[in-house]
């Protein structure tokens, strides 16, 4: 998906099990993300989703497995510092997710939690809530 400059972008993993989303926590923050990041320059989403997943989990994404969940947006003057956008995809993955140095620890939420993730990955946890996906 390309950007158009003006808008901060993340490509993130969605990933559910049992009804919970997996969701990382970076060292000196205090709320939780959905994995994933910034696109390095020329990079697809594709090639985004696959190098941010082995930085930050040490797994291996199937690119060919990705599928476009949906794409979230908060705007500017947003309490959580708008306009940002996130372009989700769920994938396929090899190998355990083990957290790297980067990530203080992963945790699987419901969405009970949202309120300790981010607006716009709030934002991802209701469309999940509302597609049957999340408890």
């Amino acid at each position: 998906m390309a950007n158009d400059g003006d808008v901060p972008e993340k490509v993130a993993w969605i990933l559910v099990r049992d009804e919970r989303v997996l969701v990382t926590r970076s060292h000196g923050r205090d709320r939780f993300y959905l994995p994933g990041g910034h696109r390095e320059p020329g990079e697809s989403d594709g090639e985004t989703l696959v190098r941010e997943i082995a930085e930050e989990l040490r797994a291996a994404i199937d690119p060919g497995s990705m599928v476009h969940l949906g794409t979230f947006e908060i705007g500017e003057g947003h309490p959580d510092h708008g306009p940002f956008r996130m372009i989700c995809y769920t994938a396929d993955h090899r190998g355990e997710l083990i957290p790297s140095r980067e990530i203080a620890e992963k945790a699987w939420f419901r969405c009970a939690d949202r309120d300790r993730v981010s607006a716009v990955d709030g934002l991802a946890l209701d469309a999940l809530r509302e597609a049957g996906l999340l408890s």
